[in-house]
């Protein structure tokens, strides 16, 4: 949904929210695709925050190297969030 996002946001700042609103308005299905992208990743992020969860609770820290790469991804996974979802939206204010 994310690609499919992409392809019709503008990133210029006088143009950022008219795209977003062009998304909804005038793409077939273009709501369903923003909303189904914005549940989608609350859904993927609260699946991580379980996993995360589940690997306090049976002690998965104890392998360093594996938690630390887990703790490297997650890191890179909200990275990513906030360059494409905060940035954005601070383009458009």
């Amino acid at each position: 949904t994310g690609l499919l996002l992409a392809a019709h946001y503008t990133a210029d700042t006088t143009l950022a929210f008219s795209s977003v609103a062009h998304t909804c308005r005038n793409v077939q299905y273009g709501w369903l695709i923003r909303n189904l992208h914005a549940n989608g990743a609350s859904f993927f992020f609260i699946c991580i925050y379980l996993h995360i969860g589940r690997g306090l609770y049976y002690g998965s820290y104890l392998y360093k190297e594996t938690w630390n790469t887990g703790v490297i991804l997650l890191l890179t996974l909200m990275a990513t969030a906030f360059v494409g979802y905060v940035l954005p939206w601070g383009q458009m204010s």
